[in-house]
This record gives C-alpha cells, sequence and structure tokens, in this order.
C-alpha cells in the first residue's frame, strides 16, 4: 500500500479569533484532499474550543500554555511521533516553533502570516529579530494580503518569490445560516455596528469621534471585548453620545446583528486581513472602512494601499485615510443616505463572493503541494548527482 503523506497544521489554539476561525474553515473546506493526504492539527495551548474541525483530522493537544519554550520543545516531540512530510503553521508563536521542529529534517514547512507583521510587532525587538532569522527560511510564506507581502519583503528580508498572498476564506453558507438567526442583541433603533476586539489598533476612538460628528439618526453598536472598554466608554461620555452607543461585549453569533446593521464601520490602524470587514460584506452590509496596512484597499478598491489618497467612494462604500475623524464622518453620512446604502449593500454581497472557502482552500494546498514536489525533485537531482557509472558500490 503506498505511503499517504501527512499533513501537519499548528497553530496556538481554536480559543476564538480570526486566524482560528480561518484554520477551521480550510480544514473543513479540504474535503477534496483528504483521500491523498492524512490531516493533523497541533494546537500547541490547552484551551476551550471555539471551533469545530472535521472528525477526520487528527487532532494533538499540546500543552505549552502561551509560552514560547514548551511551544517549540512539545511541538518538536510531536513531529518526531508523527513524522510529518510537510507542516503549516498560522501565527507567529506557531510558526516560530514550526521552524524549530522542523529544523533538520529535510522536509517542507510553510507558515502563514495573519498581519502586518510591522504593525503588529510594533516595538517589540526580540520578536522582530525572531522574524528576521525564521520567516526567510521557510518553504513559503503565506500572506493574508500583498500588503502582508510587500511588508515582509522590505522589513523581515523575505523573498518575494517565496511569498504569496491568499486572501482569508469567507463561508457565505454558514454566514447566512448564522445571519438568519435571532440576534442576541437588539438595539432599541436601527443602527452602525463594528466589532473587533478593544485594543489600541483597532483605533476605536476614531470611530467614536466621527460618530459624533456626523451624528446620523442611527445607534452605534460596538460589538467585542477588550482592554480599552473603559477608555472608550469614558470618552463616549465626554462626545455625549453615551445614551447612543452600545457596548454588549462579545457576542458568539455577530453575524445576526452585523446583518441587520445600516453600515459596518472598520476604523483600524493596522489590519493583515479584515475579516470582519468582509464577512459583513458577505451580510450584504455597506462598509466605511479605514485604508490602513493591509487589506482594505485590495478589497474594497482592487489597488494597493499606496496608490490611494485621501478618501475615495467605492461600490461598497468608502475607503477613507486612517485616523482622519473628518473624511470618516463624512463617510458615513453619506453610505448612510438612500439610495446608495442600499446600492452599496447589494454591491458589498457581490465582491465578497471573490473570497469563497473552495478557492482559499485549493490555493493553500496548491503550496503545500508545489513545496512537496520542490523536495521530491531536489532529491532526483540529489540521487543523480550521486550516481558514478561504472563504479560499484
Amino acid at each position: 500500500m503506498l505511503h499517504r503523506k501527512r499533513i501537519l497544521f499548528a497553530i496556538n489554539s481554536l480559543a476564538g479569533g480570526g486566524a482560528e476561525r480561518v484554520l477551521a474553515t480550510l480544514l473543513a473546506g479540504s474535503v477534496p484532499w483528504r483521500a491523498r493526504y492524512d490531516i493533523h492539527l497541533a494546537l500547541l495551548d490547552d484551551e476551550p474550543r471555539a471551533y469545530d474541525v472535521p472528525e477526520w483530522v487528527e487532532v494533538h493537544q499540546l500543552g505549552a500554555r502561551h509560552k514560547l519554550l514548551p511551544s517549540l520543545t512539545q511541538l518538536r516531540a510531536l513531529v518526531g511521533r508523527v513524522s510529518p512530510d510537510a507542516t503549516l503553521s498560522f501565527l507567529t508563536r506557531a510558526n516560530i516553533a514550526n521552524a524549530w521542529a522542523m529544523a533538520g529534517r529535510g522536509r517542507p514547512w510553510l507558515i502563514s502570516e495573519r498581519v502586518n507583521t510591522s504593525a503588529h510587532l510594533g516595538d517589540a525587538f526580540a520578536a522582530k529579530a525572531m522574524v528576521r532569522i525564521v520567516y526567510p527560511r521557510a518553504a513559503h510564506v503565506i500572506a493574508v494580503s500583498d500588503g502582508v507581502v510587500d511588508d515582509l519583503a522590505a522589513n523581515f528580508r523575505v523573498e518575494r518569490a517565496r511569498m504569496s498572498a491568499i486572501a482569508n476564506p469567507v463561508d457565505h453558507r454558514r454566514i447566512a445560516e448564522l445571519a438568519a438567526e435571532p440576534p442576541a442583541f437588539v438595539p432599541a433603533d436601527p443602527y452602525i455596528v463594528s466589532a473587533g476586539r478593544l485594543m489600541p489598533n483597532k483605533n476605536f476612538p476614531l470611530l467614536l469621534r466621527a460618530y459624533a460628528q456626523a451624528s446620523p439618526h442611527e445607534r452605534l453598536v460596538m460589538l467585542g471585548e477588550g482592554p480599552e472598554r473603559g477608555a472608550l466608554q469614558a470618552l463616549a461620555a465626554s462626545l455625549g453620545i453615551a445614551d447612543r452607543v452600545d457596548m454588549p461585549g462579545f457576542v458568539a453569533n455577530p453575524f445576526a446583528v452585523v446583518a441587520r446593521a445600516q453600515a459596518y464601520a472598520m476604523p483600524s490602524n493596522a489590519e493583515g486581513f479584515p475579516n470582519g470587514l468582509v464577512e459583513a460584506m458577505a451580510c450584504g452590509v455597506p462598509v466605511v472602512a479605514t485604508n490602513c496596512a493591509s487589506g482594505p484597499s485590495e478589497i474594497l478598491a482592487g489597488r494597493s494601499r499606496d496608490a490611494i489618497s485621501g478618501r475615495i467612494d467605492v461600490d461598497s462604500g468608502a475607503l477613507v485615510p486612517t485616523d482622519d475623524v473628518e473624511a470618516f464622518a463624512a463617510a458615513l453620512v453619506d453610505v448612510l443616505a438612500e439610495p446608495r446604502r442600499s446600492a452599496c449593500g447589494a454591491k458589498a454581497r457581490e465582491r465578497s463572493l471573490a473570497y469563497g472557502v473552495e478557492q482559499a482552500a485549493a490555493n493553500y494546498w496548491a503550496r503545500i503541494e508545489a513545496a512537496l514536489r520542490a523536495l521530491s525533485a531536489a532529491s532526483e537531482i540529489e540521487d543523480i548527482s550521486a550516481y558514478r557509472p561504472g563504479v560499484s558500490s
């Protein structure tokens, strides 16, 4: 019987978040490849799982407890037992652990970068140094947008030939099912919605200031939880809009809330690939988003971030400069006005169809299989160069 190659995926956990949801979605979309490969998944941290994976994926639960050293040692031990033919990891810690686990084994390891690395790591010198050492050595680096590719090439010495951009998949069928469910939170009036972890790089203060300046009839609903909650509530009070802003926290099914919104607002300073933006578009909701690194300009305008200056109107809504309160406020007013709001919602839904699960899964597997072929070709060349006619061993 022919050996079925083993492919090991690795991530910190499935405890919730964009990268975790993307990996679970990709695995669910990998049915065409399960007949050819034994598919394994390593979870570095033992945490409650927010996302399910298919029963035919063999899950290996580790216990690194969010720490780098146990991640390195435990994943390397697992790789020694499983002996995968190739690995693919998601998120920076898992990527570093993947490199260590596969070191010296002569088999390809791939990594997926989910964020704009420079923006995400900020002043973390040690983390940036590790990325500069590890990422250029990967068989292939899959980024979530062309902007992330540009950043890795310019700031982390990764060759462009070793990288490709694959947008995150959007499960339209599942989103439609969840959007049809009764929402867990029902605002008192029509509303604008935003979603994301309440942390500095999401720049929700910009949204609050723009909302206060635009003063629309709609309420503002901010889905998500995080360390900035208190500061954002205080800012809303100081702007005199606290009674028009709802912050219900984490909602298990955000799509039921998003789908009923008049518009979706994304005020971020940095994204790897804005899942929430495309998911809102899949719900048929018009959007106003900042032209941050990375992804919004590619999704909404089909252009690089640097090719756009100032605010521009797009079929799905509007794209505005980062941290520009006046531009964001004006865009909200314009996008909310009918008939533009309905027209942008329809175009947003249409545009989101470019990010289907089947295409994303096929693109990921194409990179894995290319790495396997490259290894096989290199082995054949080695065998030929070692052969000496007429010499017996």
